[in-house]
């Protein structure tokens, strides 16, 4: 046994003094010799815990990140896949064989609809069809939403932190490509940097689909439940997929008993200013024309409101998440300093808002408190108000004569 945790030690530290090396600005080949050297297969958890060493260490998130591509490059190849239950991946619905399919159609968007428009990029026909496959590919939103919405939170409730925070860091940045080079696109930008890019952009995202298949999805496999796949697979629906026909996945019902909730008697909330029966307060709740969450004073996710049109995905998953796991890595050093100044009372509320789509969203963060002051948690209320900033002249529930 000594032995076993002695060797699991020695391969964590080489795993960490090759991406510490990189980062010091060694080549690739460098580092990479010294890899096959030193061990020929690496399991993804150990890979883990060396990100999640070195971020504890004291190494910032943003570079690990700048670094995953080359250790991904590195370890390609030979990283084994620990314990995967490959039925599980071939199970039609089931959340991992659903990741496999649209990792497939992200391949081929890119592979037939991307890749082969590059070289004849002056001509018109060609520039058409790739927008068209851009736009196609912009798609890929869904598949990362689900990764970053119902993976993510189960794998911070295992102590899985480090993947997580850089594969989004990773998301945002294929995000921003995505949306530069279509932007070039339909502004006529010099063509071969525009092409340069979106090299650059499909060698990320292939990267990416490395990363999600042989480091994500055996840690998952190993790690979550039965019970929690499903409830994954139960959410996945309101994000959206990629794939057509995704069939709901009915694991046997002896193996999913705890999965079905028991009916309860509706209750009554007494409150100061009235009496409500827990079903019309949450019926109520989720009429208003905004989405709430709240956020308790231990920064923690506690609830959400269900409104007919969300603006920012919410699913279950995300109940008993750490709010700073929340937020992508780019933007979380500013919703963690926004709560410190709500608990020491610095302030009590903050807007932010931002052009998405055809939408103008308006993002409200306000401290809750008791009535002597003591910090409760924060409210986040985010909405659409152009329809509100559209709005001209009165309209009145009497008419004046």
């Amino acid at each position: 046994m000594s032995e076993t945790i002695n060797n699991r030690e020695y391969r964590q530290k080489v795993i960490k003094q090759i991406i510490t090396q990189l980062h010091e600005g060694k080549s690739v080949d460098e580092v990479k010799q010294k890899f096959e050297e030193a061990f020929s297969g690496v399991s993804a958890s150990e890979i883990s815990e060396a990100e999640g060493a070195l971020i504890a260490e004291g190494l910032p998130v943003a570079e690990v990140q700048r670094l995953c591509d080359v250790h991904a490059a590195v370890f390609k190849g030979s990283i084994e896949e620990i314990h995967q239950d490959k039925d599980r991946t071939e199970i039609p619905g089931h959340p991992a064989n659903t990741l496999i399919r649209e990792n497939r159609t992200i391949e081929r968007i890119i592979n037939k609809q991307v890749k082969p428009r590059l070289r004849g990029l002056e001509q018109e026909e060609d520039l058409t069809a790739l927008k068209e496959g851009l736009d196609k590919l912009s798609r890929i939103e869904l598949h990362y939403l689900k990764k970053e919405n119902l993976f993510f939170p189960y794998m911070e409730q295992y102590g899985i932190t480090a993947p997580p925070k850089v594969m989004w860091g990773v998301d945002d940045e294929i995000r921003g490509m995505l949306k530069e080079v279509r932007k070039d696109l339909s502004e006529d930008s010099d063509r071969p940097a525009v092409k340069q890019k979106i090299e650059a952009l499909t060698e990320k995202i292939e990267e990416m689909i490395f990363k999600e298949e042989n480091i994500l999805l055996p840690m998952l496999l190993e790690t979550l439940t039965q019970d929690e796949w499903k409830k994954i697979a139960d959410e996945s629906g309101e994000i959206g997929f990629l794939v057509e026909k995704v069939p709901a996945w009915n694991p046997a019902s002896e193996d999913r008993a705890q999965v079905k909730e028991e009916k309860k008697e509706p209750g009554v909330i007494i409150m100061p200013t009235g009496v409500l029966k827990t079903e019309e307060l949450i019926r109520m709740l989720d009429t208003l024309p905004f989405d709430i969450t709240f956020v308790d004073k231990n920064d923690v996710v506690k609830y959400f409101s269900q409104s007919p049109e969300r603006i920012f995905p919410r699913t279950k998953a995300v109940i008993g998440r750490n709010v700073s796991n929340c937020h992508p890595p780019a933007s979380v050093h500013i919703v963690e300093q926004l709560v410190e100044d709500f608990k020491n009372g610095k302030k009590d509320h903050e807007d932010f808002w931002i052009n998405m789509g055809d939408k103008y969203i308006l993002i409200r963060y306000y401290a809750v408190r008791k009535e002597d002051g003591e910090y409760l948690g924060v409210l986040e209320v985010t909405q659409d108000i152009k329809p509100i900033r559209n709005i001209t002249g009165e309209k009145r529930l009497v008419t004046q004569e």
